[in-house]
C-alpha cells in the first residue's frame, strides 16, 4: 500500500470510515475525523450516504452509489495505504455488498464494524434487507463488531436487555465470523457503572467507567468505534485499542456539547484546549 513517509519523520497512522456524513457535525464521518485528528491519526474516508439531520433529527437521507462508495476505499488503500478501517452507516444491502468487495480485494484489515441501524433519535440508518448482508458479508471481515443492545438483538435474533443477555448475544454474534465482540452497556436499566462487555477468542471481560448524567450523547457509537480503530491504526492490541477507545469516549460524553435544540453532540476535541 501506499505511504506518506516523510524524509527524516516517522509516518502518521493511516485511518478509514466507511460511513455517512451528518451535516450537524456530531456523527458519521464528521465524529469520526474529528477522533481520527484528535488522537493523532491521519483519516480518510468512504462515504455510503448524505444525512440532512441538526440536534432534532435526520430530516433526509440521500444514499451514495454502491461502486462509487467501493471506489473510494479501493483508491485510498491503493495510493495511501489503510492502517485500520472503521464502518459505520452503511445503508442498503447493495451497499454492504459493494464495501464487503472493495474491503476484502484491498485487504483492509483490522476492521472495526458499529453496525448502525437508528439514529439517536430514532430515525432508521439501516435498511430491513441490509441487516442479513451485514450478518453475512461484513460481519466475517470484522475484527471488531460493537453493537449497543438493540443492534446486538437485531443481529444475534434474541432479546438483550440484561448482563447475561449480553454474554449469550455477544456469543452468537462471534458465531456469526466476528473475531471479537463489544456488546455496549449503555441501554442497561442498571444505573451504575455503564459496563460494556468485550469478548475475543472465548474470554471475556467487563469494561466499565462512570455513567455520566448527559442528555447530550449524539456520537457516542461513532466515537468509540472511530478511537479504536485509531489505537489499532497506531499499533496497539485489540484489547488495549478497546480500553483506550472507552475512555476517550468517556471523556468526549463529559465534554459534550449543549448545542442545538435538540440531543447535542460528544465533544471528539475534548482533548485540545479550546
Amino acid at each position: 500500500m501506499g505511504s506518506l513517509r516523510v524524509s527524516g519523520r516517522p509516518r502518521r497512522a493511516r485511518a478509514l470510515t466507511i460511513a455517512g456524513s451528518d451535516s450537524g457535525g456530531g456523527a458519521g464521518i464528521q465524529a469520526d475525523l474529528k477522533t481520527f485528528s484528535a488522537l493523532g491519526v491521519y483519516g480518510m474516508t468512504a462515504i455510503t450516504a448524505v444525512t440532512v439531520q441538526d440536534t432534532l433529527g435526520v430530516r433526509r437521507a440521500e444514499t451514495i452509489d454502491p461502486s462509487v462508495v467501493a471506489e473510494q476505499i479501493q483508491v485510498v488503500a491503493a495510493d495511501i495505504g489503510v492502517d485500520a478501517a472503521k464502518t459505520g452507516m452503511l445503508a442498503t444491502a447493495a451497499i454492504v455488498e459493494a464495501v464487503a468487495r472493495a474491503v476484502a480485494e484491498a485487504g483492509v484489515a483490522p476492521l472495526v464494524v458499529d453496525p448502525v441501524a437508528v439514529s439517536k433519535h430514532g430515525d432508521p440508518l439501516l435498511a430491513a434487507d441490509a441487516l442479513d448482508a451485514l450478518r453475512t458479508r461484513i460481519l466475517p471481515l470484522a475484527t471488531l463488531v460493537t453493537p449497543n443492545l438493540p443492534e446486538a438483538a437485531a443481529l444475534s435474533g434474541q432479546e438483550v436487555l440484561s448482563r447475561e443477555q449480553m454474554r449469550r448475544a455477544a456469543a452468537a454474534i462471534a458465531d456469526l465470523g466476528a473475531k471479537a465482540v463489544l456488546v455496549k452497556g449503555g441501554h442497561l436499566a442498571e444505573r451504575e457503572p455503564a459496563a460494556d462487555l468485550f469478548v475475543e477468542g472465548g474470554r471475556e471481560e467487563w469494561l466499565e467507567q462512570d455513567r455520566i448524567a448527559t442528555p447530550h450523547t449524539h456520537g457516542t457509537g461513532c466515537t468509540l468505534s472511530a478511537a479504536i480503530a485509531a489505537h489499532l491504526a497506531k499499533g496497539a492490541t485489540l484489547r488495549d485499542a478497546v480500553v483506550a477507545g472507552k475512555v476517550f469516549v468517556t471523556q468526549a460524553i463529559r465534554a459534550s456539547l449543549a448545542i442545538g435544540a435538540g440531543i447535542g453532540p460528544v465533544d471528539q476535541l475534548w482533548p485540545i484546549d479550546p
